[in-house]
């Protein structure tokens, strides 16, 4: 990637990370004490997202090497991962600025079609998990806490929610979803005018992403479901995160609880997506996550605050990691 397009995404993250510190809706004073109330929690938290990250970047990684030698370096697709999401976080509506930033660092080193490829089909395989984890806490749900008629509804429609989507994923990848996407975005308003000139001039390119998204799931199942599977057992680990904090208050909290609020929460906070970080959702999401599983509202509230710290410090660091390791590699030619 050409510096001057690097510092345009780092002074966007720069900008986010100050404004969102100029928002932050608590006393800094206030902030320290509950910080100081996590003891040896609160690093445990923020070093739980080293090994997340990990995964994360594992089924990114397996996902470009294809069975293959790998063109670049894992530690370089580490320090992509937590730049990327670093930058989604900070972007209202998300996906705005971290997977641009990926494709146009990793195209130096596995060329452009398949930088663009990986990309799209990281970033499908990241939400395609979110789904069947969803899906997978409302079994649990149903298995081992009282559902009343309310609830049995609700859950109803979760899981209803969850298997449509896992369908239409499921297509998306046998057919690719490039192609599809941008003739969508021809009919939309504000953008028709520039998805139709990129369609026109990139079908070509667009064309060979979806066949390298379709040959994924056809012919390379293996890698399929080991980055599915890398992808959802960061899902779980995640749920340790709120383990930690809960145990900050209580030791009447089960790892099972953890993961259906860290579902609910989930679910609740990317239904507010539209928002940098998710601000207010993702604490009312625990608030109500942790009421509905008989623990007391306020815990879900100090679960988000500390939640929130954590981004915010993730951020901080991947926004630095912009600046580091930006070596040129050997020039890849367009695959």
């Amino acid at each position: 990637m050409k510096e001057k397009f690097r510092n345009i995404f780092w002074f966007f993250g720069i900008f986010a990370i100050v404004v969102m510190l100029c928002t932050f809706d608590m006393d800094y004073q206030e902030l320290w004490q509950n910080l100081r109330k996590a003891g040896v929690w609160f690093p445990a938290v923020i070093l739980l997202w080293v090994f997340i990250y990990y995964l994360n970047a594992w089924s990114w990684y397996v996902i470009i090497r294809d069975g293959k030698h790998a063109k670049v370096p894992f530690w370089k697709v580490y320090k992509l991962t937590v730049s990327g999401f670093a930058l989604n976080y900070a972007t209202p509506v998300g996906l705005m600025g971290g997977e641009p930033y990926r494709i146009m660092e990793l195209t130096p080193y596995v060329g452009a079609s398949k930088a663009t490829s990986s990309v799209i089909l990281y970033v499908m395989m990241h939400i395609f998990s979110h789904f069947w984890f969803w899906l997978v806490s409302v079994v649990l749900f149903v298995i081992f806490e009282p559902v009343n008629w309310g609830m049995g509804i609700m859950l109803s429609v979760v899981a209803f929610f969850c298997l449509l989507a896992i369908y239409f994923f499921m297509k998306g990848y046998r057919n690719g979803m490039a192609v599809r996407t941008f003739k969508l975005l021809c009919r939309l308003p504000y953008v028709k005018r520039w998805a139709s000139r990129f369609l026109t001039e990139k079908r070509e390119t667009l064309e060979r992403v979806d066949a390298q998204i379709a040959a994924l799931h056809k012919q390379r199942k293996s890698t399929f479901y080991v980055a599915l599977g890398l992808e959802f057992m960061a899902r779980i680990v995640n749920c340790a995160e709120v383990f930690f904090i809960l145990n900050i208050l209580t030791d009447h909290v089960s790892f099972l609880s953890c993961i259906l609020i860290m579902a609910f929460t989930s679910l609740f906070a990317n239904l507010f997506f539209f928002s940098p970080m998710q601000l207010g959702a993702r604490e009312g999401g625990f608030a109500l996550a942790v009421g509905g599983l008989a623990i007391p509202s306020a815990f879900g509230i100090y679960t988000g605050l500390i939640t929130r710290v954590r981004e915010l410090i993730w951020i901080v660091i991947g926004v630095l990691l912009m600046k580091v390791g930006n070596g040129t590699p050997n020039k890849t030619k367009d695959e």
